[in-house]
């Protein structure tokens, strides 16, 4: 889930740069997808054939689909999710001429360490790292980038640091960038609460229930991040599997903990974290994202809204739609990755 954010409210970025009108560019910045509407046309990416390749210290899994010789649009997931939240997604994008790529995150489905010695490190520079490093094995210069929770925040990593790689990004709960000391602040009570698992993760009990428990742990987060998604077992359970890699709780647990400051990242990603606790202006062209039943915790849009710089919308999807955007309105992320690479 994302990080704790201040959500001191600010004033909406009201216009595009360069005074291009929202109706020039063909967007809407409230875009109500009706749950009705939110199942694609287009047969769903079954991601049956998983490629694999050496990158960085990773070998990793991922889901190619679409023209080799189409813009290429990298789709990243969170936690506790996998590539099939984006298995609607994809078809939509193939049909409209781009290479599709969907990798696991370290932690997830067939990526695994090339090395049993590299440390199972979860901290947001290295994440980002892996995509580049990805990105460099598959000979891909530049990409649109489209994410939610820890891919979100990743795809914003990228966005600041590496704009030259980014063509365009699309990111659901908006900016995510944060560091160990921002997150010292104490939050108002009712959003600690928001965080308990974030709490439990740093006991060692809570390793220990989430090793033992992670199935039923990660149904209680979806169910709970997405309190009106009536998503079925098999849907679930479809995604469940990725959860089985033998450094999921590792990776996750240090995630959490480094957010808080419990766990140490490792220093020769020092200087990346420093650039990152100032919290950069994202340049590139951005659609931001909402849905109206997001029951994680996830900062309001006018907290974030100064934070990108280039072309920007926001839009709010209606319809009873959650934390897991893509899965639960696929059209409207589709939509919304077409129209921010025509920005």
């Amino acid at each position: 889930m994302s990080d704790p954010i201040n959500t001191q409210r600010r004033r909406l970025l009201g216009t595009t740069v360069a005074g291009i009108s929202l109706l020039e560019l063909g967007l809407s910045v409230s875009a109500n997808a009706q749950s009705n509407d939110a199942k694609p046309a287009t047969r769903p990416a079954s991601f049956d054939n998983i490629r694999q390749v050496n990158a960085g210290t990773l070998n990793v899994g991922y889901a190619e689909a679409g023209p080799q010789n189409g813009p290429v649009v990298i789709l990243l997931h969170g936690w506790p999710y996998d590539i099939y939240s984006f298995a609607d997604v994809t078809p939509l994008l193939v049909s409209a001429g781009y290479r599709v790529i969907v990798p696991y995150l370290r932690g997830y489905g067939s990526t695994r360490f090339l090395s049993a010695d590299t440390p199972r490190n979860g901290q947001q520079s290295v994440v980002a790292l892996d995509i580049i490093a990805l990105m460099d094995a598959l000979k891909i210069d530049k990409a649109i980038f489209g994410g939610f929770d820890w891919g979100a925040r990743t795809v914003n990593i990228i966005a600041a640091l590496w704009p030259e790689r980014c063509k365009a990004m699309v990111s659901v709960s908006g900016y995510l960038i944060g560091s160990p000391e921002a997150n010292r602040a104490p939050l108002p009570p009712k959003a600690e609460l928001a965080w308990w698992y974030q709490f439990y993760f740093a006991t060692e009990r809570g390793y220990a229930g989430y090793e033992a428990n992670r199935h039923d742990f990660n149904k209680l987060i979806w169910h709970t991040a997405s309190p009106k998604w009536n998503f079925d077992d098999a849907t679930f359970e479809r995604s469940a599997e990725s959860f089985n890699n033998p450094d999921h709780v590792a990776v996750v647990i240090h995630n959490y903990r480094w957010r808080l400051g419990l766990a140490k990242g490792q220093p020769q990603y020092d200087d990346l974290e420093k650039r990152l606790a100032t919290a950069p202006l994202i340049s590139v062209p951005s659609i931001t994202m909402e849905g109206d039943a997001n029951g994680a915790a996830h900062p309001d849009p006018s907290a974030y809204a100064k934070k990108f710089s280039g072309k920007y919308v926001h839009r709010n999807i209606g319809g009873g739609i959650g934390h897991n955007l893509p899965q639960e309105a696929p059209k409207a992320f589709a939509d919304a990755v077409i129209d921010v690479a025509r920005f």
